[in-house]
């Protein structure tokens, strides 16, 4: 979906990946079926979502389902990431439709791989909800930027979407090839309670420490940024008789 900032905000895509990409994205929008519409890889998006959770969920029975997480993080990639380019490539921008409908469900589909990686053989479900609260936090913080400060920021130290689907791809399959990350576990205590946690808790505690270190580091440099151009005024107290 061609999203409000296109044209309202400034867009700030700075990751590794986003040069390689356009490219692609722009081969591909030029042959996608005229048939086929920004609506229909929108919800092509939201299904490679739903396959992402069923695949970590499957994985209770085999950690061959791994591929099918996997084959469903490209399915997002290709909806998600190619809605906007087909409709700016066909001239069919919906302003603000597209950023009602892309941002609800950006949340929607991240909420379900998320659930679906908790309910996987390799990590609790308490772990996998904590990713999910500095996306939040980010999610607001961009949309708020949008507003103010007419920028919309895609990528965060280089990093992107996209970066990040490719990173939980390679993170899978070295699960699957690396046997003894799937039995690996971890048990502590922490106040009076014994704790266990598996590899890919781990992996989703580091990934989670990263966006919280770069949500607080942007929040603190934007502060003094308002700051800076809404300075304090002085005033003069006014007494009514």
């Amino acid at each position: 979906m061609e999203n409000t900032e296109t044209k309202q905000s400034a867009r700030i895509q700075t990751s590794l990946l986003n040069p390689s990409e356009k490219v692609i994205l722009r081969a591909l929008a030029r042959r996608i079926p005229l048939f086929v519409t920004s609506d229909h890889l929108t919800a092509i998006g939201v299904v490679g979502a739903v396959i992402v959770l069923v695949g970590y969920a499957l994985t209770t029975y085999s950690p061959a389902w791994l591929w099918l997480a996997n084959a469903g993080f490209f399915i997002n990639w290709f909806g998600d990431s190619l809605d906007g380019t087909l409709a700016r490539f066909r001239n069919q921008q919906r302003p603000l439709y597209g950023f009602y409908i892309d941002h609800n469900l950006d949340c929607v589909c991240a909420f379900l791989m998320v659930l679906g990686a908790g309910m996987s053989a390799y990590m609790s479900l308490t772990v996998a909800l904590l990713i999910i609260v500095p996306y939040f936090m980010l999610d607001v913080f961009v949309m708020i930027n949008a507003h103010l400060k007419n920028e919309f920021q895609l990528t965060f130290a280089k990093l992107g979407p996209t970066e990040l689907r490719l990173i939980i791809i390679l993170v899978n399959a070295c699960f699957f090839f690396i046997p003894t990350l799937q039995t690996w576990s971890y048990t502590f205590s922490l106040f009076g309670h014994n704790h266990t946690l598996l590899a890919l808790d781990f992996a989703a505690l580091f990934i989670s420490l990263n966006l919280f270190v770069i949500y607080f580091h942007s929040l603190w440099q934007d502060t003094h940024y308002y700051a800076h151009i809404d300075p304090l005024h002085k005033s003069t107290p006014t007494h009514s008789e």
